[in-house]
């Protein structure tokens, strides 16, 4: 909910960075809870798509093309603009699986060491534009491996199953 409520803008209205509200192609872009906004060393923003039909990474089709380019030139255009950090100097990527389903795209500042930011979790935004635009289907076909630890109810329901 505490994402509907910023893309409403019923909270958090004011830590808004930039937003783009096309219902289909916009997105807001907001500091996550984890950067304390006080240095760039540990820049962390948050993307969050006007789309709520688009949970994850598996939902991604060519069709979100546009969208997701809007998410990374619009985003770079706007840290730079705000903070003064080239999009060289980020990290943009997508979780999977994510903490939450609603489309998130979070951007970090290059050195830091952001949770997350491995390569069994985060996929690079710029792969995945690649991917979906090599083939539409990418994410419906393409095993995608992620690590979860084991307090997780997934990795259970994985120990349940058999498959670990």
């Amino acid at each position: 909910q505490w994402v509907y409520n910023i893309l409403e803008k019923k909270a958090e209205a004011d830590r808004i960075i930039h937003e783009n509200p096309d219902p289909c192609n916009g997105f807001v872009l907001v500091p996550d809870f984890k950067w304390n906004q006080n240095q760039l060393d540990d820049l962390y923003l948050i993307a969050l798509v006007h789309r709520r039909e688009v949970k994850s990474l598996r939902d991604l089709t060519a069709e979100h093309l546009p969208l997701l380019r809007n998410v990374l030139q619009e985003g770079k255009e706007a840290v730079a603009k705000r903070f003064g950090v080239p999009g060289s100097q980020l990290r943009i990527y997508l979780h999977y699986q994510p903490s939450y389903y609603h489309l998130h795209v979070h951007f970090t500042a290059l050195g830091y060491d952001a949770p997350g930011s491995s390569v069994e979790r985060a996929h690079l935004l710029e792969d995945v534009i690649d991917n979906l635009a090599m083939d539409s289907m990418y994410y419906q076909k393409q095993a995608v491996t992620f690590a979860l630890r084991a307090d997780e109810l997934l990795f259970k329901k994985f120990q349940e199953a058999g498959r670990v």
